[in-house]
């Protein structure tokens, strides 16, 4: 008998927060990969609008990705973020895991009963983040780049933190994170080249220092993330489906 393999299904929230590092990991690990962009790049204006998004019963994990815009925005909530909100509902219903990602994480802290707001300051850049599941979020660097900060929702477990803000929580079978561990130097430059408010600047940082940094990083996160999706899909993933 074939074995079939399991399927993750991303959630590109903006055309410009890829999956990365995060789909060569699943990839690694047996996954087929599969993308949805909600937002594309034609639409990056006017992010706010209907979306018909796929059926989520025939995947394994949902993971929802990154965007530049608050996941709280009323022209947002009015469209297609509580739509996203519901299909991770059912989804989590339905015994899928879920691993949200900075936006996405938020999202799945707003669609299970927390709240999102601005925080007091913007983490950007490379951040050390104290774990309290290093077997789930391991220690070291994660690339960081948010304004906003999730509240936990009932039932939530923190797992992660900085004094800014939360890092990462878990929920049954869903797994929230506040940080980006996809990000590599190609996909940085991606963001750096958006970057026309001058975020990185406003945060102290320089773009080629910041590039610096992460090609410097490169071979230990990509173990890191690996040892995170191992994680994820043991002691988050992993648990019993409901009945």
């Amino acid at each position: 008998m074939a074995v079939v393999a399991s399927k993750v299904l991303f959630l590109v929230n903006e055309h410009l927060a890829t999956p990365a590092l995060l789909g060569d990991a699943f990839a690694e690990q047996g996954f087929d990969i599969h993308t949805f962009e909600v937002v594309p790049a034609e639409r990056i204006d006017r992010p706010a609008g209907n979306v018909d998004f796929p059926d989520p019963m025939g995947y394994d994990v949902i993971v929802p990705l990154g965007a530049t815009w608050p996941v709280y925005d009323p022209a947002l909530i009015d469209t297609w973020v509580t739509t996203e909100m519901q299909l991770v509902r059912d989804a989590a219903d339905a015994g899928i895991a879920l691993l949200g990602v900075c936006f996405g994480g938020q999202l799945l802290a707003q669609a299970f009963g927390g709240t999102v707001a601005r925080g007091p300051h913007p983490e950007i850049g490379w951040y050390d983040i104290p774990t309290d599941r290093p077997d789930v979020v391991p220690g070291g660097p994660w690339f960081q780049w948010h304004f906003d900060r999730w509240t936990l929702p009932p039932g939530a477990t923190e797992i992660a933190r900085t004094p800014n803000a939360s890092q990462a929580f878990v929920l049954g079978r869903a797994l929230a994170l506040q940080f980006h561990p996809e990000v590599d130097a190609d996909l940085l430059k991606v963001w750096l080249a958006a970057d026309h408010t001058g975020d990185v600047a406003a945060a102290g940082l320089d773009h080629g220092e910041l590039l610096d940094r992460t090609t410097e990083l490169a071979g230990d996160t990509g173990e890191r993330i690996r040892k995170l999706l191992r994680g994820f899909l043991t002691h988050v993933a992993g648990h019993s489906r409901p009945s």
